[in-house]
């Protein structure tokens, strides 16, 4: 049975990996033994990541690049598998939001999450899982959210970005699993990161926030197992199960009462 200790000596990419979720899980990625490629835009926070890890003895590399340029996905590639290093796990983390009406938000912020949450998604799995296929194994990590599982009002497009993620993930996961390839879809709930403080989406931030350690903790165990869809956190699997049969009006009705900014209340 497939464990983390298979991913000890493989070289990892974690994009959106300067803070939150995406550190967490270069994090544990290194205590699973697996070589590291940190990608992001901010240079200071990858370089301080880095030297976290090379005082641990982890082999570390960075990339700064900016997915909402439909070329970074290629300049990462050219950077990586590109320049001769084989990259067996893809983790697909990079992602933002945009709270507040849809009608009145910034219409860049707006696209800015189609590029990064899909575009980018699609461009870098193109890329490098082609070459797990011809290797016959490999692991990929796409970062979706409970968010995917129902509409949600204020958080509209970045619900629909996120629902695209899942369903994405879990069709190529069927194409590739006979070449040894494992694709998952993690959907963590509300974690610890600056997700609420970027988007402006406080009003969705709870008391029991689930760190981001323990997400990918257990993200990375499932990954190795080959789980195609994980809950991290059981209040999101209940969710994600009871919304099955709720009617998507009911839903999206209560949440948009919820989530109504004050200015539209």
């Amino acid at each position: 049975m497939a464990t983390t200790s298979d991913l000890h000596g493989k070289w990892a990419l974690i994009t959106g990996a300067s803070a939150g979720i995406g550190a967490a899980l270069a994090r544990e990625l290194a205590a699973n033994g697996a070589k590291l490629i940190l990608t992001a835009r901010r240079l200071d926070r990858l370089q301080a990541l880095a030297a976290e890890f090379a005082a641990k003895g982890t082999e570390t590399r960075i990339v700064v690049a900016d997915l909402n340029d439909p070329s970074a996905p290629q300049q990462i590639f050219d950077a990586t598998e590109g320049a001769g290093l084989v990259v067996d796990i893809l983790v697909n983390n990079a992602g933002l939001g945009q709270y507040g009406a849809f009608v009145t938000n910034d219409a860049e912020q707006e696209l800015s999450q189609v590029r990064v949450n899909c575009e980018a998604v699609v461009r870098l799995s193109r890329l490098f899982l082609p070459r797990m296929v011809e290797r016959r194994h490999g692991w990929m990590l796409i970062v979706s959210s409970t968010a995917s599982f129902q509409p949600v009002p204020y958080l509209s497009t970045y619900a629909a970005t996120k629902a695209f993620a899942r369903f994405f993930s879990l069709g190529v996961a069927a194409e590739v699993a006979q070449f040894g390839v494992k694709v998952s879809a993690l959907c963590p709930g509300t974690t610890e990161s600056e997700f609420f403080e970027v988007a402006g989406a406080g009003v969705f931030r709870t008391r029991n926030l689930q760190p981001a350690e323990v997400v990918a903790r257990i993200a990375i165990d499932a990954l190795a197992r080959g789980r195609r869809t994980i809950h991290p956190k059981l209040s999101g699997k209940l969710t994600a199960f009871f919304v099955r049969f709720l009617p998507v009006t009911l839903i999206t009705r209560a949440v948009e009462k919820y989530a109504r900014p004050k200015d539209r209340a």
